[in-house]
């Protein structure tokens, strides 16, 4: 009897699985869109300078965001800031326009999403050490019935969301999938 319902909940499962993958890829890169892109875009935006080449010079305000403690140490006086300053910030500029836009789109998603996991733990460790988010509790706790604090709820979930990417890719409605149907030897063979 219970190898029966075993096999049945499996056979059920399994099946379930089969349906719902593609699914929930498509739904993870829909939810990181409706939640997080136009979040990443607009905060990309900020760190932009003047002109046409403000995506290679970014504003004091990047630094500010990025390097806060450094920036006040040094007195606000940003010709003090070295090339390794200038290659994170605009990295950083950078990788909030182009990797949110990869997931969307589907194209190296579990790259993408690789590497904004690492994005949101450089931001989370700026947030709680650059800018005093662990003395104002920022940080938050789990398990304290409050679902809202910045960091270990709130980016828990955005780091999951990723996580799934990572692991199950970008799913059917993506360019990766185009790709690799374009490149599968099964179908040069046919």
């Amino acid at each position: 009897m219970i190898r029966a319902l075993t096999s049945l909940h499996d056979t059920v499962v399994s099946g379930l699985e089969r349906i719902t993958v593609p699914v929930m890829t498509t739904l993870a890169r829909f939810i990181f869109a409706a939640t997080l892109l136009v979040y990443y875009w607009n905060s990309g935006a900020t760190k932009l300078g003047d002109g046409v080449l403000g995506f290679l010079f970014p504003s004091d305000g990047a630094y500010i965001q990025i390097f806060p403690r450094t920036i006040e140490a040094i007195g606000y006086d940003f010709s003090q800031l070295g090339a390794f300053h200038w290659a994170v910030v605009t990295a950083g500029t950078w990788a909030e326009f182009v990797l949110p836009l990869l997931i969307v789109l589907g194209l190296f998603t579990r790259l993408a999403a690789f590497g904004m996991i690492g994005f949101v733990v450089v931001q989370s460790w700026v947030d709680l050490f650059g800018h005093g988010g662990l003395a104002n509790g920022t940080l938050g706790a789990w398990f304290d019935r409050m679902p809202d604090s910045l960091i270990l709820d709130q980016r828990a979930f955005w780091v999951f969301v990723l996580a799934y990417l990572v692991l199950r890719g970008g799913g059917p409605l993506s360019v990766d999938r185009v790709l690799k149907g374009s490149t599968s030897p099964r179908q040069a063979t046919t």
